[in-house]
């Protein structure tokens, strides 16, 4: 690879106001339904492709006043790669459109300007070079722009675009499309085309010599001599009788074996997809080789839109590794989770919309260590790759915050978390296991929110780690953290009034005795040894541990047992008190979980 398009602009183009995005090789966009991946997409073929035949009036923004914007304008970046310039063969192509910027690198950039024609009608497209990148807050100003047109693609750098819908059965009929385009690349040489002929000739005869029907409508078909004064003779051929017509009736089988295949309109709509996207790396394989025997050189930009539909997971990620084979640089747009997990991290580039600034573009930081992006990918990306797409992230220390809060928290909106784009995750401790999902959260720009656990040691750590990544922060005042008073979820509960409501929840799945069979069985019995704050052994040089005896007795006491019944299977009581909760009104709920839900409203909105 030795160019690249890093860096694209787009201003007034569908729902696109202003934008920038920049771009490594193999690009991965994410973002939810009508986020503006396919925008991008589009914008991008209106510069480099083929998308001027395709405009609209729908393609040009619409501001919140609903006045419609008088031109679409984008802008392409072009740099060489590993280098500060153009080698000589790119040199050539690009001609006097080459620039310098200051440190004295390389670049090409073009200006792609869409107005409607008032007086032809339709729309007028012009692209011309510019002398400068200039910094993003002015961008549009035409002072870079150099008053010479370009009135050509430049084609070493083609745009193919692979839309969504797409369906290798239908394609197969049309010569436009990229199978239509490799068919149309059909050719032999004049020997082997008379012999090719001459073999479909053999087989068209034997066909209908040895089919009676065939036979019996030739004989009637021979008869329509009678009215050309006897002159003229069928031909039945139910072969392509010319090497010409092989593609009116190409057809593509595909199965376990030769003997067990079939043609492509009986299989399903992934094998069709898949199979489609197949034949654009055979046309860019042609294509390149026709550059190769020129010595000309070729870099194509494929953008792909959700190459996963109809795809299960394995087949999804084949897909994606033969899309990252090409020879050029691809962009994929994607709802799938398993694709995001097996890109690049930093190629990731999550697309939303605000209501306050419109479209953005958000991706990793660029500085984050080999380590950090490890644990982001394992931790985050890998198992819980729908958080890419999540209006907010709720984190949780414990197993029983993250099973009993989404719970809750659809008992007091009376819709589940995932209908309005909220995720639960408990990061399974404290600390440093906040610290990917806050990362993640930060350069992705969604919303995140805490409920943590109270106690002072727990407090210190999330405050180290919330620092580190969000600046010097009050845990206490900050509008999207919760904060236990000196207890854990559990111990919450207990403390604030839900002591009944726990107990009749234990009592209702494990039966009234529980608790009191619970105490039966361990009081006064020794507890196991523990490690305890006196010197150590002069002698062995050991910790010294003490055992103890459970002692439930008292109020106290039992509310030991109920928080030890409650530690003994989080997993189980965690569902179990929740439902239990979800019985009581919603102005009746845990207060500091009623904060949390308040603070979600507020922060996303709902």
């Amino acid at each position: 690879m030795s160019i690249l398009v890093d860096k694209v602009r787009i201003a007034g183009f569908r729902g696109i106001s202003n934008l920038e995005i920049s771009l490594p090789r193999v690009a991965v966009l994410i973002g939810k339904n009508n986020a503006g991946k396919t925008s991008v997409i589009k914008a991008l073929q209106l510069a480099l492709g083929d998308y001027s035949r395709h405009l609209a009036d729908e393609d040009f923004y619409i501001d919140d006043e609903d006045n419609i914007c008088s031109e679409i304008i984008i802008d392409v970046s072009i740099v060489p790669v590993d280098s500060n310039e153009f080698s000589d063969e790119w040199i050539e192509v690009f001609g006097d459109l080459r620039q310098f910027d200051a440190s004295g690198d390389e670049f090409v950039a073009i200006r792609t300007i869409c107005e409607k024609d008032d007086i032809k009608g339709g729309y007028k497209i012009t692209r011309f070079p510019l002398s400068e990148w200039q910094a993003f807050e002015n961008w549009t100003d035409n002072s870079v722009k150099i008053n010479k047109k370009i009135t050509k693609r430049i084609e070493s750098i083609p745009f193919v675009s692979i839309d969504a819908q797409r369906d290798i059965h239908q394609e197969l009929r049309e010569k436009t499309s990229y199978v239509g385009k490799v068919l149309s690349e059909i050719d032999f040489s004049s020997d082997d085309k008379d012999a090719l002929e001459e073999l479909i000739q053999e087989l068209n005869e034997s066909a209908v010599d040895k089919s009676e029907v065939l036979s019996e409508l030739k004989t009637h078909l021979d008869s329509l001599s009678q009215s050309f004064e006897g002159q003229g003779q069928t031909d039945i051929t139910p072969f392509p009788k010319k090497i010409r017509d092989l593609s009116k009736r190409f057809s593509i089988h595909f199965g376990d074996s030769a003997s067990n295949s079939f043609s492509m309109e009986y299989h399903g709509m992934g094998t069709r997809s898949w199979a489609s996207m197949l034949t654009v790396k055979a046309f860019l394989e042609l294509s390149e080789k026709k550059h190769s025997e020129e010595e000309e050189c070729f870099f194509p930009i494929v953008a792909a839109e959700e190459p996963e539909a109809h795809l299960h997971p394995n087949a999804q990620r084949t897909l994606y590794r033969q899309l990252t084979e090409v020879n050029g640089q691809v962009i994929i747009s994607s709802h799938s989770p398993y694709l995001a997990a097996l890109a690049n991290q930093q190629d990731l580039r999550v697309i939303s919309k605000s209501n306050g600034d419109g479209t953005l573009v958000n991706s990793l930081d660029k500085s984050l260590q080999p380590e950090e992006l490890r644990k982001i990918h394992r931790e985050v990306i890998h198992s819980k790759g729908e958080l890419l797409f999540s209006s907010a992230i709720v984190l949780s220390e414990g197993e029983t915050e993250a099973q009993a809060l989404p719970l809750l928290f659809e008992s007091y909106f009376g819709k589940e978390p995932f209908i309005l784009g909220v995720n639960f995750i408990g990061v399974g401790g404290s600390g440093s296991k906040y610290k990917p999902y806050l990362t993640f959260a930060r350069d992705f720009n969604i919303p995140v929110f805490i409920f943590s656990d109270g106690e002072e040691k727990p407090i210190k750590q999330l405050k180290k780690v919330y620092d580190t990544i969000f600046g010097e922060t009050d845990l206490t005042a900050a509008s999207n953290i919760t904060i236990l008073e000196d207890t854990d979820f559990e111990g919450y509960l207990l403390e604030s009034g839900f002591q009944n409501d726990v107990e009749t929840a234990i009592k209702a799945h494990d039966g009234d005795d529980k608790i009191t069979k619970y105490i039966q069985k361990k009081q006064g019995k020794q507890t196991k040894a523990v490690i305890t704050d006196k010197p150590s052994c002069v002698t062995c040089k050991q910790p010294i541990f003490e055992v103890g005896v459970y002692d439930y007795s008292g109020d106290d006491g039992y509310k030991k047992a109920i928080l030890e019944i409650l530690d003994s299977d989080k997993t189980k009581y965690a569902k179990v008190v929740a439902d239990h909760l979800t019985t009581l009104e919603s102005e009746a709920l845990p207060q500091k979980i009623k904060d949390l839900f308040e603070q979600i409203k507020v922060g996303i909105q709902l």
